[in-house]
């Protein structure tokens, strides 16, 4: 292996500096610098059209659970910690299945959470009541894409959380997905 040394050689490019030209002008001119420092705000997400949703009239309400938030749900800036929205989600999805009718598991049929999708849009403080809309996005041959919405129980227009979760349903001794049992699929349309 051959080490080779550089010997350092005046550029001829060089400005007062020293530094060559090439690196002069990747420098930020002070206008790109200040333009560089401003925040760039981005439109609400509720204000962006999203292609989708103009496209298809809002789905069907699965189930509303009601929910009271606890003050342990709380965490140093006073407002629930967004770890326990998954808990909601969670609680209403059980009190859900709860009612559906006919079975939905068995030995070899159990549904899992394959994917969750939360979009926190503002924080809900102590005390509060809460609650959480479930509606189907998609049925798969295996899944049901659940849509959520997680709203302030005495004024449903404030809305603190939104998005999607995906139960899909698997043989617990092999974990291949089985087909969706007929009684979520007649449940969730």
């Amino acid at each position: 292996m051959s080490t080779r040394r550089r010997r350092n050689k005046p550029d001829e490019d060089a400005g007062p500096s020293g530094a060559t030209k090439s690196a002069r002008s990747r420098k930020a001119t002070g206008k790109q610098q200040r333009a560089a420092e401003k925040p760039i705000e981005a439109a609400p997400a509720e204000a962006r059209p999203n292609p989708d949703e103009r496209q298809q009239p809002a789905p069907r309400v699965l189930f509303s659970a009601p929910i009271a938030v606890r003050w342990r749900d709380l965490d140093a800036f006073n407002h629930v910690n967004n770890s326990n929205f998954l808990t909601y989600l969670e609680e209403a999805r059980l009190q859900w299945l709860k009612d559906v009718p006919g079975p939905w598991f068995d030995a070899h049929s159990m549904p899992l959470l394959a994917a969750a999708e939360l979009n926190y849009r503002a924080p809900i403080e102590w005390p509060a009541s809460i609650l959480v809309e479930l509606t189907c996005e998609r049925l798969g041959n295996s899944s049901v894409t659940i849509g959520h919405r997680i709203v302030d129980a005495a004024d449903p227009r404030r809305l603190y959380c939104d998005g999607r979760t995906v139960l899909v349903w698997a043989d617990p001794a092999t974990g291949k997905p089985v087909p969706l049992p007929e009684a979520i699929r007649s449940a969730a349309v």
